[in-house]
């Protein structure tokens, strides 16, 4: 990773999140339009202001010449079920490198910090969300250690 730094974000850098925001929204929309809404839908319902004003929330941005060029999210919870064991968990919420600043290993050094993180507040495991179109997102997590644990199945009714 070539001459980024990364850093706990703050209030000086909403304006840049909620763009990147935006573009990982577009992105996530251009791919699978039949699911996501567009970025503009989703700017008027969320904000990544609630991650910084929520102690629960951790938000790492990554810095190239002065510039935010990638950011990572993420919250605590503790998992609980009927099923399940209650566990202390961190959630990987959204992870976004722009483009060009991509395959450089940002992405693996945001997530890092999270894990970090998370880690060292008494988590014991992490959850990620990713779409199944996500292939590039899908390997990623894979070579961070993530396995799969539960599989969601979608299918569209038509009427009979």
């Amino acid at each position: 990773m070539d001459s980024v730094n990364l850093r706990a974000a703050n209030d000086k850098d909403l304006e840049a999140l909620n763009q990147l925001m935006f573009e990982l929204h577009d992105e996530h929309h251009c791919a699978c339009p039949q699911y996501f809404k567009t970025a503009e839908d989703i700017e008027l319902e969320k904000s990544i202001a609630r991650y910084l004003n929520d102690p629960q929330c951790l938000v790492w941005v990554a810095i190239s010449q002065n510039e935010i060029v990638g950011f990572i999210t993420g919250h605590f919870c503790e998992l609980i079920s009927t099923v399940s064991k209650p566990v202390q968990m961190g959630s990987v919420d959204e992870l976004y490198v722009i483009p060009p600043m991509r395959k450089r290993g940002i992405a693996k050094a945001l997530y890092q910090k999270l894990e970090q993180s998370f880690f060292e507040n008494g988590a014991q495991e992490i959850f990620v969300e990713v779409w199944h179109f996500n292939q590039s997102a899908k390997d990623f997590y894979a070579q961070t250690g993530f396995v799969e644990h539960i599989h969601w199945l979608r299918k569209r009714l038509s009427g009979s």
